[in-house]
């Protein structure tokens, strides 16, 4: 099951409106558990328990499959999200909060085998407070393998063609969110995907290059060919967030900042949405390392300082225990990309991967259970 990308050109009609997606690397947001892992031990478990309570916690509502299937859902077939204007004016600060429509609550699924937890790790592109009902930018999954002593991180294209509640043809996994909310959006994945996902993580614009500069930065690899691309996307982040950030001077290894490694992350024009993901990935791991790196008060004080940052349906509790079933797997990370090459083909308008299902859900289901 290869993880690999191509250098095909492949870009959603949202992306050619030249208007520049939200937070990308959204699954920078374990670090907040790793933070949790890492530190933890006998003299500072409550106190980490007292600070996970201080994230924003969002009840989101929950029904069984017969509940499920007696919603009368509403028919979006006359909502038309191909298209608009994504980058209004990110001036007020704060964060966007999680959009929760209570018409499409979380079907309860259960979980396929106990020591595999699989999380729902996104952001959004909005680019203001107000900004609500907008669209999923980067959906990826977080499974945590203690069968196999392992983390894998799934990305999900935005573009992939799926059946949605309420529209009667194949729509983009993206718009799920715009249109349902969170729960829509969960729904949609774990019925297209035969997925278990109960939990969820969401950060917005301003958060993710916030929890870089809170570790100091994070080492990546830029090659001469991605500072152009990277530069335009710090100078338009500089911009949006106030702030005066320097430009890339060259390619190699270098330590970059929360703005530089977000704009890093977000080029999406020199190759294609398939390298875009890679690089959401690389920068998840380059960001788990130097967590691990930290000494335990640095991660402390780090856990302390980005409490707020994301909102999540996960309970202090829950937050807990997934950073003790994390504990002994964070030295393995895996990835993959679905859809995988081969896996799909295209139609142009509007552009949508259209899956070749039975092929791609054996491969995806293989990968992160494998032997089960």
């Amino acid at each position: 099951m290869s993880s690999n990308v191509n250098d095909k050109r492949v870009y959603g009609d949202s992306d050619r409106s030249g208007k520049s997606s939200a937070v990308s690397v959204v699954i920078r947001v374990l670090c907040f558990i790793l933070c949790a892992v890492l530190g933890l031990g006998t003299g500072i478990a409550l106190y980490i328990y007292k600070l996970m309570g201080a994230v924003g916690f969002v009840n989101t509502p929950f029904v069984n499959k017969a509940q499920y299937e007696t919603i009368d859902f509403d028919d979006l077939d006359s909502i038309d999200l191909n298209s608009g204007d994504v980058a209004s004016s990110w001036q007020e600060g704060g964060h966007t909060r999680v959009y929760v429509n209570q018409k499409y609550p979380i079907k309860k699924v259960s979980q396929k085998d106990s020591k595999v937890e699989n999380i729902l790790v996104f952001g959004v592109d909005s680019r203001g407070t107000d900004d609500v009902n907008c669209r999923a930018d980067a959906i990826l999954i977080v499974s945590i393998d203690h069968r196999h002593d392992c983390v894998k991180m799934i990305s999900l294209m935005r573009d992939t063609g799926v059946k949605i509640e309420g529209r009667s043809s194949t729509d983009k996994l993206t718009h799920a969110y715009a249109y349902g909310g969170v729960g829509l959006l969960i729904n949609t994945i774990n019925d297209n995907f035969g997925l278990d996902i109960q939990r969820f993580v969401m950060l917005d614009f301003g958060s993710s290059s916030n929890l870089i500069d809170l570790v100091g930065g994070v080492d990546i690899e830029v090659t001469a060919g991605e500072v152009k691309y990277a530069n335009h996307n710090i100078q338009e982040e500089s911009e949006l967030l106030g702030r005066e950030v320097p430009l890339l001077t060259n390619g190699g290894l270098q330590t970059l900042n929360g703005i530089q490694a977000t704009s890093w992350a977000r080029i999406r024009y020199l190759d294609s949405d398939y390298v875009r993901t890679s690089r959401q990935r690389t920068l998840a791991i380059a960001l788990i390392n130097k967590v691990a790196s930290l000494g335990r008060l640095e991660q402390t004080a780090l856990l302390e300082d980005s409490a707020g940052m994301f909102e999540t349906n996960m309970t202090a509790m829950d937050m807990m225990r997934v950073a003790i079933a994390a504990m002994d797997v964070l030295g393995d990370v895996k990835q993959y990309r679905a859809p995988a090459d081969g896996m799909f083909t295209v139609q142009e308008d509007p552009w949508i991967m259209l899956v070749d299902w039975d092929q791609q859900l054996a491969d995806l289901h293989g990968f992160i259970w494998e032997d089960q």
